[in-house]
C-alpha cells in the first residue's frame, strides 16, 4: 500500500514540473495570465489528475474564466504530458483554483493587524 501512495506522489510531482513547463510554453491564450502550478493530486488508479494553480494577480472570484481556458487546454496537456511521461495512461487534467495561498495571506494579514492593535493599546 506504502508503493502506491509513493508512485502517485512521484507521478503527481513529475506532472507538475512538466505542466508548468507546458503551459508556459504551449498555451498561448492571451487571456489566461501567470499560472504556477502549486500541486497535482494524481488518483490511486491514476485515472485522474487534481491540478491546483494560483494565479498572479487574481482573487478567488476573478478566476472562472482562467480556469475554464485551463480545463478546455486540458486534453491538448494531457496529450503532450503523454510525449514526456512514459505511463501507461496519462491520468484526466482537472484544474482548480488553490486557495491555500489567499487563504494563509488574508491570516497573515489578520495577525499584523492584531499585533498592531496590541501596539497601539499599549502605547
Amino acid at each position: 500500500m506504502a508503493r502506491e501512495f509513493e508512485r502517485s506522489r512521484r507521478v503527481g510531482e513529475q506532472m507538475q514540473r512538466d505542466l508548468s513547463d507546458l503551459i508556459r510554453r504551449e498555451v498561448k491564450d492571451p487571456r489566461l495570465g501567470m499560472v504556477t502550478i502549486t500541486g497535482v493530486e494524481v488518483s490511486k488508479d491514476f485515472a485522474s489528475a487534481r491540478v491546483y494553480v494560483t494565479l498572479l494577480g487574481k482573487e478567488a472570484d476573478e478566476v472562472g474564466e482562467d480556469l475554464e481556458i485551463l480545463n478546455n487546454a486540458a486534453g491538448y496537456l494531457r496529450g503532450l504530458l503523454g510525449k514526456r511521461i512514459r505511463l501507461r495512461m496519462i491520468p484526466r487534467l482537472v484544474f482548480l483554483y488553490d486557495q491555500s495561498i489567499a487563504n494563509g495571506a488574508h491570516l497573515s494579514a489578520l495577525i499584523d493587524a492584531a499585533i498592531d492593535s496590541d501596539k497601539h493599546s499599549k502605547d
